[in-house]
Protein backbone atom coordinates (compact mmCIF):
# COMPACT_ATOMS: atom_id res chain seq x y z
CA UNK A 1 0.00 0.00 0.00
CA UNK A 2 1.34 3.44 -0.97
CA UNK A 3 1.15 6.23 1.60
CA UNK A 4 2.78 9.55 2.45
CA UNK A 5 6.03 9.60 4.43
CA UNK A 6 4.36 12.07 6.81
CA UNK A 7 2.18 9.23 8.12
CA UNK A 8 5.05 6.81 8.90
CA UNK A 9 5.01 6.23 12.68
CA UNK A 10 8.14 6.89 14.71
CA UNK A 11 10.37 3.80 14.79
CA UNK A 12 8.79 2.29 11.66
CA UNK A 13 10.50 1.55 8.35
CA UNK A 14 9.18 1.75 4.78
CA UNK A 15 10.42 1.80 1.19
CA UNK A 16 10.31 4.95 -0.92
CA UNK A 17 8.07 4.51 -3.95
CA UNK A 18 8.21 8.01 -5.47
CA UNK A 19 8.69 11.73 -4.97
CA UNK A 20 5.64 13.68 -6.08
CA UNK A 21 5.73 16.18 -8.92
CA UNK A 22 5.00 18.97 -6.43
CA UNK A 23 8.66 18.84 -5.35
CA UNK A 24 10.72 20.45 -8.08
CA UNK A 25 14.01 22.17 -8.83
CA UNK A 26 16.78 22.33 -6.24
CA UNK A 27 14.55 20.86 -3.53
CA UNK A 28 13.95 17.74 -5.65
CA UNK A 29 17.65 17.51 -6.54
CA UNK A 30 18.59 17.71 -2.83
CA UNK A 31 16.24 14.86 -1.93
CA UNK A 32 17.58 12.71 -4.75
CA UNK A 33 21.18 13.51 -3.73
CA UNK A 34 20.35 12.44 -0.16
CA UNK A 35 19.25 9.05 -1.53
CA UNK A 36 15.47 9.42 -1.56
CA UNK A 37 14.94 7.31 -4.65
CA UNK A 38 12.46 4.50 -5.32
CA UNK A 39 13.36 1.22 -3.65
CA UNK A 40 15.42 2.69 -0.80
CA UNK A 41 14.44 1.96 2.81
CA UNK A 42 13.71 4.88 5.13
CA UNK A 43 13.05 4.83 8.88
CA UNK A 44 11.33 7.51 10.97
CA UNK A 45 13.77 8.06 13.84
CA UNK A 46 12.44 10.98 15.92
CA UNK A 47 10.31 14.12 15.74
CA UNK A 48 11.63 17.61 16.41
CA UNK A 49 10.34 19.36 19.55
CA UNK A 50 7.38 20.86 17.67
CA UNK A 51 6.92 17.79 15.44
CA UNK A 52 8.50 19.49 12.42
CA UNK A 53 11.09 18.71 11.16
CA UNK A 54 11.39 14.98 11.67
CA UNK A 55 14.56 12.89 11.54
CA UNK A 56 14.75 9.94 9.17
CA UNK A 57 17.44 7.31 8.69
CA UNK A 58 18.33 6.60 5.08
CA UNK A 59 21.40 4.88 3.65
CA UNK A 60 23.14 4.87 7.07
CA UNK A 61 22.65 8.64 7.49
CA UNK A 62 20.13 10.64 9.49
CA UNK A 63 18.46 13.57 7.72
CA UNK A 64 15.81 16.10 8.75
CA UNK A 65 12.79 16.67 6.53
CA UNK A 66 9.90 19.09 6.93
CA UNK A 67 6.23 18.17 6.62
CA UNK A 68 5.84 20.18 3.41
CA UNK A 69 8.36 17.75 1.89
CA UNK A 70 7.20 14.49 3.49
CA UNK A 71 3.62 15.15 2.37
CA UNK A 72 4.86 14.59 -1.21
CA UNK A 73 7.17 11.63 -0.65
CA UNK A 74 5.33 8.34 -1.12
CA UNK A 75 6.23 5.08 0.60
CA UNK A 76 5.22 1.44 0.71
CA UNK A 77 5.24 -0.74 3.79
CA UNK A 78 8.10 -3.18 4.28
CA UNK A 79 5.73 -5.59 6.07
CA UNK A 80 4.11 -8.30 3.99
Amino acid sequence: MKDRLTLLPEGQEAVISEIGDQITGTQRRRLLDLGLVPGVKIKHRIDGPSGDPRAYEILESVIALRKDQTDHIYIESTEH
